[in-house]
């Protein structure tokens, strides 16, 4: 009891500091599953808690797991200059070009979802519900990585122009302010994507090219903002916190022209699509007809281990990003 206890406090502490957000990257992967057609729903909508409670396990997973954290971001501007044309799209071409510590070091998220869509695709094909069900919470994490700008740059929380911080503002604080009550999330349709490795491109560029935007604008906002107009201390979960004031949050939303809602909304198309492009790769299986539909001890003991894992790692002091 008390080791849940203190899960759940540091669930309330730190999850506006992980990418996108506990909140964003459970609300990506629950609303994706209404884009799906009525074939694949038969699935995911009993399971929708599990897919959506489950969208956080990447980033637990970075406490357990030492190669985790490059499987979320790529400091694309490592490689030259946008388009970035020197990088090859390919991961087995990059491999040749660069070593796999390099790499590693900048960041794999853009090959990683295709490493994914691979699992998942195959995880269809064998008809397994568990794999099928983890594969896509974690999969929708990735994909909604690849969309967020400051995955796509080195200076990823503003941590080289004096902006500590901005990672978790952009990602979770305006998320959770605004989108329960002014963002719209019902879209269309999932679609099939013919070639999943131009599509996450297209999208890693799309946040690459954001992400001057979403440093400067904060910049040029703080410059017009006295530190007590900036930050205020308010009421989260019967505690009173220090976090940037709603004014500032809302002025920095209208800056962005609502930037941060047209990436979740993307986000959330894109996750569905993937899910989609997997299930018609492995022939459209029948997903009332599925085998292993009960998680192992196994499975259970992994999801312990990662809360595990991830609460000592806050325990001792580490960043929640």
């Amino acid at each position: 009891m008390k080791k849940l206890l203190l899960i759940t406090l540091l669930t309330i502490t730190c999850q506006n500091l992980f990418p996108w957000g506990f909140y964003a990257h459970k609300q990506i992967n629950y609303y994706a599953v209404f884009l799906l057609p009525p074939e694949m729903l038969v699935l995911y909508k009993p399971n929708i808690g599990f897919i959506s409670d489950h969208a956080v396990d990447p980033d637990k997973r970075r406490y357990a797991v030492a190669a985790e954290g490059a499987r979320h971001y790529i400091d694309i501007d490592h490689y030259g200059v946008y388009p970035f044309d020197s990088l090859p799209r390919t991961y087995t071409n990059a491999l040749k070009k660069y070593n796999k510590d390099t790499l590693q070091k900048y960041g794999i998220v853009p090959w990683h979802i295709q490493t994914m869509l691979f699992r998942l695709t195959a995880a269809f094909k064998e008809k397994d519900q568990a794999k099928i069900l983890k594969l896509s919470a974690d999969m929708g994490h990735y994909i909604a990585d690849a969309h967020v700008p400051l995955h796509v740059c080195s200076n990823h929380n503003g941590q080289l122009t004096n902006q500590h911080g901005i990672h978790g503002f952009w990602e979770s604080r305006i998320p959770e302010l605004l989108a329960a009550t002014s963002w719209d999330f019902m879209l269309g349709k999932a679609g099939y994507i013919t070639n999943p490795v131009y599509f996450t491109w297209a999208r890693i560029l799309e946040s690459a090219a954001a992400a001057d935007t979403v440093l400067r604008i904060e910049r040029e906002l703080t410059a017009s903002f006295t530190a007590d107009q900036k930050y205020s201390f308010e009421p989260r979960n019967g505690q009173v916190i220090r976090q940037y004031a709603t004014p500032f949050c809302l002025a920095y939303n209208q800056q962005l022209n609502n930037m941060i809602e047209r990436r979740m909304r993307q986000s959330i198309s894109a996750v569905a699509s993937f899910w989609y492009t997997a299930w018609v790769n492995a022939g459209q299986p029948d997903l009332k007809q599925l085998i292993n539909k009960s998680f192992s001890d196994d499975d259970r003991r992994e999801f312990e281990e990662l809360n595990t894992a991830w609460l000592k790692g806050h325990v001792k002091g580490k960043d929640c990003d």
